[in-house]
């Protein structure tokens, strides 16, 4: 089980970098350069976080990304739920339907309690923050 995926890390390297000079327009290119991503994948990531308000794109000559808005104001579970969706650790499934002892399953009651620490914990957390260092 993985918590973030590359989708999810790319992305926010990529606001973070972003974040570092935030009234500078930063190009695809530079991205690519400077955080060793490849081009096709980073330009997918950049364009669904344009599509989701993240980020704003400049086209032409100059052009390429700025953040859309602060960095404080840019959670990580945001970019999670952009890239993963749920971050359900459990889903109760057994081949294919719903377990039947779903509403008193004692280990679905304990991982829930889980999720929501690690829903709570993932909520706090901005770029700003990563930015500094926490």
């Amino acid at each position: 089980m993985k918590l973030i995926t590359r989708d999810t890390d790319y992305a926010i390297r990529a606001l973070m970098y972003m974040a570092k000079r935030p009234e500078r327009v930063v190009s695809a290119k530079e991205l690519v350069d400077e955080l060793e991503i490849p081009r096709a994948f980073l330009r997918r990531l950049l364009q669904v976080l344009s599509r989701k308000k993240i980020l704003r794109s400049l086209k032409g000559k100059g052009g390429g990304f700025l953040l859309n808005r602060p960095p404080g104001k840019i959670g990580v579970a945001d970019v999670i739920k952009i890239f993963q969706g749920s971050t359900d650790i459990i889903d109760c499934m057994f081949k294919k339907a719903l377990c039947p002892d779903v509403g008193r399953c004692p280990l679905r009651r304990e991982i829930k309690k889980i999720e929501k620490g690690v829903q709570r914990g993932l909520s706090r957390i901005t770029v700003s923050l990563l930015v500094q260092g926490l």
